[in-house]
């Protein structure tokens, strides 16, 4: 088993492939010995990942659709606790007021002090068919992920690392304006790398969302638009983080309300 809990194997010549021991496992510098060959991996994980209301923690893989009234009810009910206010100002945000960038030591988040930063554990989290450097089992090379975003597959590569990128759900910026800016340094790594929060998605996607919120963005693919609603309430209650009432009733929308 790796760190996440998923299955490990190591292709062999011929096709052949054995379960890898943790004693063949190394820390996620990428450094082995000369020569080793890279490492292959693969998880299952469905196509369209994990519904946000059987993941309330954020460490399973993906966004699945939610479908059922029954589900969309419950969406609803969920998105009606998170509280609303006016977006307040920018002043005095930078990255860096959250920690630096996918950093492994945000006490009090799953997947936190394994050994490998956050954008890797990610990947890993909801990629399939993974690669890992060299003598590693944490640093993703090559992978396949099914991007909920825009319900694409994309099969990455390192070489061509902004292809995917790890989208906070609640952006960091929008959090800074809706409270976050008197919070406490500690509470800001939180945020900035809890898996409930982040999803590995397209980059041409991250990047047209920007910080918006919303009722400014929504994924591109319909059917994933009430599982984001949720997870956008799901960060907001577990940080009793406000929304904009614009925000929220976009939220309500998309489930149906």
């Amino acid at each position: 088993m790796n760190r996440l809990g998923a299955p490990i194997s190591r292709t062999l010549t011929g096709g052949l492939t054995a379960l890898a021991t943790a004693a063949l496992l190394t820390s996620c510098d990428g450094t082995g010995l000369p020569g080793d060959p890279e490492r292959t991996a693969s998880q299952t994980a469905s196509a369209t990942g994990t519904s946000p209301l059987a993941n309330p923690e954020g460490t399973r893989p993906g966004l699945a659709p939610i479908a059922s009234e029954q589900d969309r009810a419950a969406a609803r009910r969920l998105i009606e606790k998170v509280a609303t206010k006016g977006r307040g100002p920018k002043t005095g945000y930078s990255r860096d007021r959250f920690g630096h960038a996918w950093m492994d030591t945000a006490d009090g988040v799953p997947l936190a002090r394994n050994g490998c930063d956050t954008r890797n554990d990610l990947l890993t989290r909801d990629g399939s068919d993974l690669r890992y450097r060299s003598g590693s089992d944490c640093v993703v090379i090559a992978m396949t992920l099914n991007d909920p975003y825009t319900g694409t597959v994309i099969d990455w590569k390192k070489q061509a690392a902004s292809e995917v990128q790890i989208d906070h759900v609640v952006p960091l910026s929008y959090g800074w304006q809706m409270g976050a800016a008197r919070w406490d340094t500690a509470k800001r790594q939180r945020l900035a790398n809890d898996p409930l929060n982040l999803l590995p998605v397209q980059g041409r996607a991250n990047s047209s969302k920007s910080d918006s919120g919303p009722a400014s963005w929504l994924p591109p693919s319909k059917p994933i638009r009430c599982s984001y609603a949720v997870r956008v309430a799901q960060v907001a209650v577990k940080y009793a983080l406000p929304v904009t009432t614009a925000d929220k009733e976009t939220m309500l929308a998309q489930c149906g309300g």
